[in-house]
């Protein structure tokens, strides 16, 4: 419920980045073909006053720190639309959406080659299965991927956004490890370590039947292994891995899901914070999948154990979701939608019998209070179905709509995210929103 507009505040800042050819670890193909960052001076001026550093490049992935007005930085390469640096020495990711670069060289795109390895792969309009196909790919074929978000690549597809599913894409010439796996295991009796990955390179040595190898990536039919303190190449024909569990999700261990296949939690250190963690999960093939994470915010008062009108705290507990909204056309979503008008209200009179329900003006004596729809923080969002038995003073027009400060008792988020959201509900998979404070999350 929002009682005022809420406006989001970007102020400029500048950051500049001087760089000399040089060769950037960790990044070239096996065999020494390594991408080199760009020469030249470039000086970057960003429209915010605080640019998150992500850990991916794009919004879905965790926060690692930031940078601040003025701050130097080491930008490493162009991925999408996103800037690779050295952050404090390790890998991060700024949005180029925010900088202004002047300079003669532009950073090179990541190196990294994308190889479909399904006979066919859909291309989805949306990162999901639920999302309509606009084409495919087929076995072999290079992609150009801009980001990823979960389980699946954005790629440029005939000139046009697409979506193929990770499962069925191959990355080759990063240092990544090849798998979720921990362990690998010899399974001939001698097997040969060599310089390069080919039998043309010389043998530097050779490991035995069951001897756990140290994998760093692979090259073709290849492993690159640390041996004996130097880098050298195996077969991937004799070497066995075997996968670790993949790391459990918080949705795996929830019990009173049901038959839902789509979850939106939203999780707080506590009571009485205002800020909230975004989650977004999808059931796929049987298995919990995490699709989105977002920073969000609640009531200005944070969780309510006990919601009552006008308290300004977000209530805590599972509720199916209702109707989109928005004061525009329809984003994409699959939900029912509403268009807001002028004249749109949410009763939030206690005494009327509308109590808790959208409804239009002229009140005509029907409510004494009610809250305006036609307002910023509802460009876009979605009823969350809470208080549906209209209880007076229980709480009401709880939504997840647009907003980067407080809410008066919803959850709100970017619009950016709002509408990313909006497109992956789909009513079919009986979503569901979890609101509670983390140490709370064993009564779901």
């Amino acid at each position: 419920m929002e009682g005022k507009q809420l406006k989001k505040l970007m102020v400029g800042m500048a950051l500049t980045a001087t760089l000399a050819t040089a060769v950037t670890p960790g990044f070239g193909s096996i065999g020494g073909n390594q991408e080199k960052a760009y020469a030249a001076t470039v000086t970057y001026k960003v429209t915010a006053s605080k640019l998150n550093v992500r850990s991916g490049a794009g919004t879905n992935y965790g926060i690692i720190g930031s940078v601040v007005k003025d701050q130097t930085l080491s930008v490493v390469s162009k991925s999408g639309s996103w800037y690779k640096i050295n952050y404090n020495g390790r890998t991060g990711y700024v949005s180029s959406d925010y900088v202004q670069s002047s300079g003669t060289t532009a950073p090179p795109a990541e190196s990294t080659t994308y190889t479909v390895t399904a006979s066919t792969l859909n291309v989805r309009s949306g990162a999901g299965t639920n999302y309509a196909s606009i084409g495919s790919v087929t076995k072999g074929q290079k992609l150009s991927v801009m980001s990823k978000s979960g389980s699946w690549y954005k790629i440029n597809y005939n000139g046009r956004t697409g979506y193929v599913s990770s499962d069925y894409v191959q990355a080759s010439g990063t240092t990544a490890p090849p798998a979720e796996s921990t362990t690998y295991t010899v399974t001939a009796s001698t097997l040969n370590v060599r310089s390069g990955a080919g039998t043309n390179y010389a043998s530097i040595g050779s490991v035995t039947k069951g001897q756990k190898l140290s994998v760093v990536s692979k090259s073709g039919s290849w492993y690159k292994i640390n041996y004996n303190g130097r880098t050298g190449y195996v077969s991937s024909d004799y070497v066995q891995a075997s996968a670790t569990a993949s790391p459990k999700l918080v949705v795996d261990s929830f019990k009173t899901l049901g038959n839902a296949q789509q979850v939106i939690l939203v999780t707080a250190d506590n009571y009485d914070t205002k800020s909230a963690k975004i989650q977004t999960f999808e059931k796929v093939d049987g298995k919990w999948k995490q699709v989105l994470t977002a920073n969000g915010v609640l009531g200005q008062k944070g969780f309510a154990l006990a919601k009552k009108e006008g308290d300004m705290e977000s209530p805590t507990g599972k509720y199916t979701i209702g109707t989109a909204f928005g004061r525009y056309a329809n984003p994409g979503t699959k939900l029912p939608y509403r268009k807001i008008t002028s004249n749109d209200v949410w009763v939030d009179d206690s005494k009327s019998s509308l109590y808790n329900t959208w409804q239009q003006k002229p009140a005509n004596g029907r409510w004494t209070s009610a809250e305006n729809m036609d307002i910023p923080a509802y460009d876009y969002g979605f009823v969350i179905n809470y208080n549906e038995s209209r209880t007076p003073g229980k709480g009401s027009a709880i939504f997840f709509h647009v907003g980067t400060n407080y809410t008066a008792g919803c959850t709100a988020t970017s619009k950016e995210q709002v509408v990313s959201i909006l497109k992956w509900l789909n009513p079919e998979k009986n979503p569901v929103i979890i609101q509670s404070p983390v140490s709370e999350l064993d009564k779901y």
